[in-house]
């Protein structure tokens, strides 16, 4: 369990990253990566909505009819994306205000279908959740690193706290959409590089020619 459990966390992280490898989710970095706070308590709200998602239809597929399976995942997630939005709208007013429609818009998060039919309806509940939890963890990390470099660059804060020097001039195009385009392709060259060189080392130490023991 453990073994699979690390597998698990390293694989969403790393190796199969939903957003520069699956390549999801990807709609949400023009949303609300120009903050970081407004960042955090997305991808919060997105790792929990995928965790309980996938524990929910894990525990739950044997009994979905397979005509139906799409339509109970949508209901399955939305009673989950609604709690959040419940629990924002009463202790965070500001910050749901200022995510607005974006919250809701989980529901369709493609990372929370994707692992529901990829994962949740094939494995235990208890690893379901461990998959939607480190998805979303995988999630969080790349939109919070651009959150980071746009509002710095943006603002010339961090989590609304002034942190470059009083004549630094904001860059405009940091809390512009494209901004968030060009950062994502950049994390996605830079993960593909990596991970390319990482294979192709693995890949030349096992072609090498192992030495000959000399004989006696």
């Amino acid at each position: 369990m453990s073994g699979k459990a690390g597998k698990i966390l390293w694989d969403n992280l790393w190796t199969n990253n939903p957003i520069f490898i699956q390549i999801l989710g990807i709609c949400s970095t023009l949303a609300v990566t120009n903050s970081v706070r407004n960042t955090l308590i997305m991808t919060v709200g997105v790792s929990l909505s995928t965790a309980f998602s996938s524990w929910t239809l894990s525990a739950m597929q044997a009994t979905i009819p397979r005509k139906v399976r799409m339509i109970v995942q949508v209901l399955v997630i939305s009673f989950y994306v609604i709690i959040i939005d419940i629990i924002l709208r009463a202790y965070l007013p500001e910050v749901s205000k200022q995510l607005g429609p974006y919250v809701g818009l989980i529901i369709t998060n493609c990372i929370i279908m994707g692992r529901a039919e990829a994962f949740a309806a094939a494995n235990k509940p208890v690893l379901s959740f461990w998959d939607g939890l480190t998805s979303g963890l995988g999630y969080m990390a790349v939109l919070v690193a651009i959150a980071v470099v746009r509002e710095i660059l943006g603002f010339g804060t961090l989590l609304g706290f002034r942190v470059m020097p009083a004549g630094f001039e904001p860059w405009t195009i940091m809390i512009m959409a494209p901004s968030a385009f060009f950062l994502v392709a950049f994390v996605m060259w830079w993960a593909k590089t990596v991970q390319a060189r990482a294979a192709a080392k693995a890949a030349a130490a096992k072609s090498a020619p192992r030495p000959v023991p000399a004989k006696a």
